[in-house]
């Protein structure tokens, strides 16, 4: 087994015991909370382990959670703008070395907040990136790209 499969299977792992444990801890009798990014349902599961990300460019930022749900990536955030000028958030997919386009989640232009939530389907053999730029139109001007689909281990 290499290294790199021996990772994925600990992180795996991890990841069930961690969400069989919050299974166990849930009462079917608490409120299910908005506030929760994926959410527990009424039928008491456990919320997916979430993660958060955050990328900037410019007067312009964005920041939220994501996690895995159904076999979907789930992005959750805000992009916020303290300037005049226009602001995007791209992301861009990588599946089995073939890279695909970028695809715009939001946009705002001038000073404000914008949420937005984005799925895209996930397995893993699938890394994204997601970037920060000026403009609303392409992602020839844009911040460092933020991996979107690294998991923490532990």
């Amino acid at each position: 087994m290499s290294l790199r499969t021996r990772t994925r299977a600990i992180t795996t792992t991890a990841a069930l015991a961690t969400a069989t444990t919050a299974a166990l801890t849930l009462s079917a009798a608490a409120p299910v909370s908005a506030s929760t990014a994926a959410g527990a349902t009424a039928a008491g599961t456990a919320a997916a382990a979430t993660v958060p990300w955050s990328a900037s460019h410019g007067t312009a930022s964005a920041a939220g959670d994501r996690w895995v749900e159904s076999g979907k990536l789930v992005l959750d955030g805000t992009l916020t703008n303290t300037g005049t000028g226009c602001y995007s958030v791209w992301t861009r997919f990588v599946h089995d070395w073939v890279v695909m386009p970028y695809t715009k989640h939001a946009e705002i232009c001038g000073a404000g907040s914008v949420d937005f939530t984005a799925t895209k389907s996930y397995t893993y053999t699938v890394t994204g990136t997601l970037r920060v730029c000026r403009g609303t139109t392409d992602t020839t001007d844009c911040g460092q790209g933020v991996s979107i689909t690294h998991w923490p281990i532990g």
